[in-house]
């Protein structure tokens, strides 16, 4: 019986200097913790380890985190409620933005008057694809390509752009595939990387030589605004 409970104290105290805490002796030990204490108080209370401390400061965290991503939410739901319902001038002033934000466009050295689109949000997709509508470019002038590394899920990708869009899967262009290369950390991985689709708008040149009047347009509106703004200063 002496024996014994000396072989538990001192693998208490093993335990102890191996940077244990009293429950997790208690655990191991199946003892009580005042013998725990009583066997080992004599020994300099151990470091923390960092797996513990990083365990510890993300709990002490979580509160401050759900605080903000309610914040966070609730700013959103906010923000989104002010759009309130696109008038079609409102769609047509944003579309041409998008457009020559995002879309492909001609260059001096290389002469090329044609609409394509390609982005990797669903949202910028549908609401360029709002646009085209009202701008009365018909469906059958569309061609859709996704574009993707070539180690994602290709399938699901393909689907999912098809689903988005209301086309038929078959209908699709050849997918570009993007050569995995090992030496290159991406970052857009797991079960929401879909890749990019790409939108390209058969017999297009007109529609984007207007496309970018347009927006020379905006640009010289947006000046006179500022001059007109510096005036009421």
């Amino acid at each position: 019986m002496v024996q014994a409970k000396t072989e538990l104290r001192e693998r208490a105290r093993a335990l102890r200097r191996a940077g244990r805490t009293y429950d997790e002796i208690v655990a191991e030990l199946g003892v009580s913790k005042s013998s725990v204490s009583l066997w080992v108080r004599d020994l300099p209370k151990p470091p923390t380890p960092p797996e513990r401390l990083h365990r510890m400061r993300e709990a002490r965290w979580v509160p401050h985190r759900r605080e903000q991503a309610i914040k966070r939410q609730q700013t959103k739901l906010a923000a989104a409620n002010e759009i309130g319902r696109m008038t079609d001038r409102e769609l047509f002033l944003v579309g041409v933005g998008l457009y020559w934000a995002e879309g492909a466009k001609s260059k001096p050295h290389k002469l090329r008057e044609e609409m394509i689109f390609v982005n990797s949000d669903p949202g910028m997709i549908q609401v360029y694809l709002a646009w085209l509508s009202l701008l009365g470019v018909e469906e059958d002038r569309l061609q859709f390509r996704v574009m993707i590394h070539e180690s994602a899920d290709v399938e699901v990708a393909e689907r999912f752009w098809a689903e988005l869009v209301g086309v038929d899967l078959s209908s699709l262009d050849r997918t570009t595939l993007k050569r995995h290369n090992p030496k290159t950390s991406r970052k857009n991985v797991g079960e929401d990387y879909r890749g990019c689709l790409a939108v390209r708008v058969r017999r297009s040149a007109d529609l984007y030589r207007r496309v970018e009047g347009w927006w020379y347009g905006i640009v010289v509106g947006a000046d006179r605004q500022s001059e007109r703004m510096s005036g009421l200063a």
